[in-house]
């Protein structure tokens, strides 16, 4: 696990919001402070899809939503002449990304050991950071996979021009 400060948090926000850069990571939690609180739960909600529906937004199989489905309720909670006072995204890999992850890694563990990658960002006290975080299904004293998930995330932030320092 490390911790990551977003040094341009302008440039972050915009390429969050208005990018598709995190449409492919499953937001499993939204939590919008300005003048009130706003939780989006993204865990899909059974029965809102048609199975037809489902197949034509690849979602089928998914317990938790893309980001790319909930980008634009998020850009519209945030946008606005204030700054909200705080903000919280909790993101994880799909089963096929952390499948792929597990693979390009030559990982031993299997996605049965693990239950997500995680990424989560936080705004608070004017300071935007990234957390890193696995949650394993099985104990496990290597943190080899831990490591490799939190050079994968440094590496992303680079390859998308995102600014960013160690913590």
């Amino acid at each position: 696990m490390i911790s990551i400060e977003l040094t341009d948090t302008k440039d972050f926000m915009n390429k969050l919001l208005r990018t598709e850069i995190f449409d492919n990571f499953l937001l499993q939690e939204a939590v919008i402070t300005k003048a009130a609180s706003y939780v989006i739960d993204g865990h899909l909600q059974k029965g809102f899809y048609s199975s037809t529906e489902l197949e034509e937004n690849g979602i089928a199989g998914y317990s938790i939503l893309p980001f790319r489905m909930l980008r634009t309720n998020c850009f519209d909670l945030i946008k606005g002449r204030q700054t909200p006072s705080s903000f919280k995204f909790v993101f994880l890999l799909s089963p096929e990304n952390m499948e792929h992850t597990l693979s390009s890694l030559h990982s031993a563990f299997t996605v049965s050991d693990i239950s997500g990658f995680f990424i989560n960002i936080r705004y608070q006290s004017q300071l935007l950071t990234l957390t890193t975080g696995i949650s394993y299904n099985i104990f496990s004293a290597d943190k080899t996979l831990d490591s490799e998930w939190d050079k994968l995330v440094m590496k992303f932030l680079a390859n998308n021009d995102i600014n960013f320092k160690e913590l």
